[in-house]
């Protein structure tokens, strides 16, 4: 038996997730019957994490066990021509059998986009909130550094939250603008991505935080505040949640692994 490990990219706009749910149509769907058609084999995919109703992701990772004999070089082609085109398979390796996708993950990185043009965008539509009202970019930098640390993140996380712990470690977060598109003299304000990387995240938290981002840029909550948010530990102290297409898995890391 042989423990592949595997990276996909995807626009979630037409799925409903990653993980498999009842009424399919979700990305590991897809894959699990592309790696059937492909090896005749009834698998399940362990991925890195799940992704929400049209969210995205460059480098999703996932492993399966599998006794196809397939060489690895072999299998992106293969998989991708058994897939939609909006999933693509693009690294496949071989790991020790003890490697686990989701629990060997030290750091995760979602990118969260605005468009703060005045208008939007329609060649990336799917992959950016637009915002055309002026934000303050300065005051929702100061409220972003307030998340960075170890804290109990319950008041940005979905209140169907099932997890026994809320507390999370957020390494790193930043904002990076994109004016390569403003228009000259107009109150285009580019385009507006924000990184934040963690040790794990809860459903929904990242939309929540730049939902309540979006108000600080606003006017409508101060940027101090956001710790008082976050030390409520209360869903209703934050903003509301982002919308789900401006947001994408961005990366995963682990330790090195051995093939």
């Amino acid at each position: 038996m042989r423990n592949l490990l595997m990276k996909v990219n995807y626009d979630g706009t037409n799925y409903d997730g990653f993980q498999t749910q009842p009424q399919g149509n979700t990305i590991q769907d897809h894959l699990e019957q592309a790696i059937l058609h492909l090896t005749g084999e009834r698998i399940k995919i362990t991925a890195s994490g799940r992704t929400d109703a049209g969210v995205h992701a460059y480098g999703q990772p996932f492993n399966f066990v599998t006794s196809s004999q397939i060489p690895t070089q072999r299998w992106c082609l293969a998989l991708n021509a058994r897939l939609p085109q909006d999933i693509v398979v693009t690294e496949a390796t071989e790991v020790p059998l003890s490697f686990h996708s989701r629990r060997g993950a030290k750091r995760k990185t979602y990118r969260y986009t605005i468009n703060g043009n005045r208008f939007p965008d329609p060649f990336q539509r799917r992959w950016q909130h637009h915002h055309p009202v002026k934000l303050d970019l300065s005051a929702m930098e100061q409220g972003l550094a307030h998340i960075v640390g170890t804290y109990d993140f319950t008041s940005f996380a979905s209140r169907k939250s099932t997890k026994a712990s809320h507390v999370r470690t957020i390494f790193e977060a930043h904002m990076e603008i994109d004016r390569s598109m403003c228009r000259s003299g107009s109150g285009d304000q580019g385009v507006i991505h924000t990184y934040i990387t963690g040790s794990g995240f809860l459903q929904h938290m990242v939309r929540i935080i730049m939902g309540t981002l979006i108000h600080v840029g606003e006017g409508k909550i101060r940027a101090e505040a956001v710790a008082g948010i976050l030390a409520a530990c209360d869903r209703a102290a934050a903003g509301p949640t982002a919308v789900a297409n401006g947001l994408a898995l961005w990366s995963v890391e682990y330790d090195k692994v051995e093939s």
